[in-house]
């Protein structure tokens, strides 16, 4: 029972990442009308955080709080072009931005609370992680989520708002896995059944700190007994998103901060999956977590991929360090920037990763 208690405490640390990433503008039909005619972005550039109000390097619970505060006292595009900025200057920050930008997406939606109001203000950084609060944040308020889940998301169903109802399933069941994978299976094509899992699992592996309900409802015994639970007992469809968000909870609760070489041990332990398939995917989720924890040197990342145990393995790993990249900056720029930053065949990986020829440009 003390291990389960460390392993819940630690878990609370999360911090963590995102999928998919829209590609279009939208609102639901309902929330046009009420969309502000003020642009979607503020004018001028954004007011950075001033001398005093700066920590030597922000946490999680110090980044929430001076950002909401400051969505409440402007508006969320001036909160959410500092956290880009933030971002970018210090890149640790990109652990927990995505969090942090559903907190934001939460705020928002309390302080206008309308959809397309809070839905107006949109902007792409750390995953798309704000308007996947505002989607969670509306279930939650819902009358009838169960209903909310296929139409909030009309008419443009994009990958990454159905992934944020993903999220907003588990938050409204309060991590009830089969519960959520119900409300997925709502949606009538294949494709959006699976961006609703990926929401899923990856609110599952790291749920929110605020929600105590959620944190009781962790299986944190069953996680620390059972190598990749629940991934094996899921629906097929569900199954890949589950085996991909994993390395979340394995990584946390092996201290990788303090203890480095646990990634190479993720990818280890990823080959315990019962599938060829389950062992992929855990393997990129791997990668890419390896690049979202380690953003600020990737040629140290590519390292750890390369000296995964299995050699299918390496290229696999490399492979989710390029779409954390791509989904972190939202756009296809890791052929350009990140591969030259490797060297080897992981930058071959790369480039092939990236689309294209794996030649060098």
């Amino acid at each position: 029972m003390g291990r389960a208690s460390a392993l819940l405490a630690a878990f609370c640390l999360f911090v963590g990442g995102v999928w998919a990433v829209a590609t279009t503008t939208w609102a639901p039909p309902s929330a046009v009308a009420a969309t502000p005619s003020a642009p979607v972005t503020t004018a001028g550039p954004s007011p950075k955080p001033s001398a005093s109000a700066t920590p030597a390097l922000w946490t999680r619970s110090t980044l929430r709080t001076y950002l909401v505060a400051e969505l409440n006292r402007t508006d969320p595009g001036v909160a959410l072009d500092d956290l880009e900025h933030i971002t970018r200057v210090q890149p640790q920050v990109s652990r927990f931005c995505h969090p942090v930008a559903h907190d934001l997406g939460h705020a928002a939606l309390k302080k206008y609370g309308s959809f397309g109001k809070a839905a107006a203000f949109r902007n792409d950084v750390c995953g798309s992680g704000y308007l996947h609060g505002i989607v969670e944040e509306t279930l939650s308020q819902s009358p009838d989520p169960v209903a909310a889940v296929t139409t909030l998301c009309a008419p443009q169903m994009s990958a990454s708002c159905i992934h944020g109802i993903g999220h907003g399933a588990m938050f409204v069941s309060h991590l009830d896995v089969p519960r959520a994978e119900r409300l997925c299976d709502r949606f009538g094509q294949t494709y959006q059944v699976v961006a609703c899992s990926e929401g899923v699992f990856m609110q599952l592996f790291e749920p929110d700190e605020d929600d105590p309900a959620a944190l009781a409802q962790l299986p944190a015994q069953r996680l620390a007994a059972e190598p990749l639970y629940p991934c094996p007992e899921q629906p097929s469809i569900f199954q890949s998103a589950c085996y991909f968000y994993a390395p979340i909870y394995y990584l946390q609760t092996h201290d990788y901060v303090n203890h480095p070489d646990s990634f190479v041990q993720a990818l280890r332990w990823c080959l315990n999956a019962p599938t060829a398939d389950g062992q992929q995917s855990c393997t990129r989720g791997t990668g890419s977590r390896l690049l979202k924890y380690n953003v600020d040197r990737p040629a140290w990342t590519a390292a750890q991929c390369e000296a995964a145990p299995s050699a299918w393995q390496r290229p696999a790993c490399v492979g989710g360090m390029v779409s954390y990249w791509n989904v972190n900056f939202h756009d296809k720029s890791a052929r350009t920037k990140l591969c030259p930053q490797l060297s080897g065949e992981a930058a071959v990986a790369c480039r092939s990763a990236s689309g294209g020829s794996t030649s060098a440009d």
